[in-house]
C-alpha cells in the first residue's frame, strides 16, 4: 500500500523514523518520505545513510502549525512519531511537554485534515493508561485528540488512529543503554527502581512492523495494542551483569511498578484478536456506523471478559533470563 505513496514522518529522526525509513525503503517503494523534525544535526547525520532520491527533509516544529501544512501538501500517509518522552524532564518542564505532545498533536491533526491526507498513524505509549505522570497524561490527551479527530473529517478521505505499545529495548532514554554504559564504566552494581518492577518488551522491528500493518488494518479511531512480552527488571540486570550486585535505589517521579496497555475500565471496549488488542473509541462517529470487531485485513477480533487489563505485572507471558538475553542481542543490532 506504500508504492508510489508519500509518506511524512514526524519526530523522524528519532530511532523509531530511522528504522521506519529503512523499512520502507526496503520493503516498498514510494514516491517519497519526509523526515520532519526539529534538530539540524540529526538531519544531517540521517541524510548521510538515507540519501536516496525519494527522501526529503524538512526542518520543523511539531509547534509550528504553519510549517507542517506546508511540509504536508501531497502527502498520503503520517506517522506522528515527534514528542517529549522523559518522564523526570516533563515532570520538571511541565508546560514544554504540553506544547509539543497535546498543542502538537493538534497541529498535526489540523495539518493533515488542510491537506486532506488519507491516513494518520500516532504513536502512543504504555504511560498514557491510567497515566500518574505528565508524560503519559500528555500522550492520553493525544491518543483522545487523534481518536476523536475522526469527527472533524467531514467529507475528507483522512483518518486517524493510535498505536500504542511498551518499552522498545535499546531506544534513547531506556534501562539498556543505561545499564550497557555502567557496566562498560565498571561500576559495582546497578541500580534498581523496585525488585518488582516489571515493563513490556518490545524490538524497534516488532513496533515497525506493527505500525506498518495497522496502517492497512485501521478504520480510523481505533487504538492498536500489540500483544508483547514482560520482563522483570531484575531479571534484565541478572541477563546482562549476572555477577554484579544490584542496588534497590526507589521509583524515580512519575515512575509505575508496572505498566498498563489496556485499562480495565476500557474492558467493555477492547477487543482481542490474535496478535493484538483493539480499543474501541467510547464515542460515536457521525459519519459512519463502523464494525470494529473485523478490521480491513477481515481479521476479527471478540471482546474481552469484564474487567481485562493487559498490565506488564500480569502479562502471561515472561521473558526469561535467557530469553531476554536473546531478545536485547536481536534489539540492538536494530541501533
Amino acid at each position: 500500500m506504500f508504492r508510489d505513496k508519500s509518506i511524512l514522518i514526524t519526530g523522524g529522526t528519532g530511532s523509531f523514523g530511522k528504522q521506519y525509513t529503512d523499512t520502507l525503503l526496503k520493503q516498498f517503494q514510494p514516491k517519497k518520505v519526509i523526515v520532519y523534525s526539529r534538530d539540524e544535526l540529526k538531519q544531517f547525520e540521517m541524510q548521510q545513510i538515507f540519501d536516496q532520491p525519494e527522501m526529503r527533509y524538512f526542518i520543523g516544529d511539531v509547534r509550528d502549525r504553519e510549517r507542517l501544512t506546508e511540509a504536508m501538501q501531497g502527502v498520503d500517509y503520517v506517522i506522528h512519531a515527534a514528542a517529549l518522552k522523559q518522564v523526570p524532564a516533563a515532570e520538571y518542564n511541565p508546560m514544554e511537554c504540553i506544547k509539543t505532545n497535546i498543542h502538537g498533536a493538534e497541529n498535526v491533526i489540523q495539518a493533515a485534515l488542510a491537506n486532506n491526507v488519507e491516513k494518520v498513524i500516532a504513536l502512543s505509549t504504555d504511560k498514557a493508561a491510567n497515566p500518574i505522570n505528565l508524560y503519559g497524561a500528555t500522550k492520553l490527551a493525544s491518543d483522545k485528540l487523534f481518536v476523536a479527530a475522526n469527527n472533524m473529517v467531514g467529507g475528507r478521505r483522512t483518518r486517524f488512529s493510535v498505536v500504542r505499545y511498551g518499552n522498545v529495548v535499546g531506544s534513547r532514554g531506556s534501562v539498556v543503554p543505561f545499564f550497557d554504559k555502567l557496566i562498560a564504566q565498571g561500576s559495582e552494581h546497578l541500580p534498581i527502581t523496585d525488585a518488582a518492577m516489571t515493563r513490556f518488551w518490545i524490538t524497534l522491528q516488532q513496533g515497525v512492523d506493527f505500525v506498518l500493518k495497522n496502517f492497512q488494518r485501521m478504520h480510523g479511531g481505533e487504538i492498536f495494542v500489540p500483544k508483547i512480552p514482560s520482563a522483570r527488571i531484575v531479571d534484565l540486570a541478572t541477563a546482562m551483569a549476572p555477577k554484579l550486585a544490584q542496588k534497590i535505589v526507589g521509583i524515580r517521579p512519575g515512575e509505575k511498578l508496572h505498566e498498563i496497555m489496556c485499562p480495565c475500565d476500557d474492558a467493555h471496549l477492547t477487543l482481542e484478536f490474535d496478535d493484538h488488542y483493539v480499543i474501541k473509541p467510547s464515542i460515536k462517529f457521525y459519519h459512519q456506523e463502523l464494525d470494529y470487531t473485523e478490521n480491513n485485513l477481515a481479521e476479527k477480533g471478540r471482546l474481552v471478559a469484564p474487567g481485562f487489563e493487559y498490565n506488564s505485572g500480569t502479562n502471561p507471558h515472561f521473558l526469561s533470563v535467557p530469553e531476554i538475553l536473546a531478545f536485547n542481542q536481536a534489539a540492538l543490532s536494530e541501533f
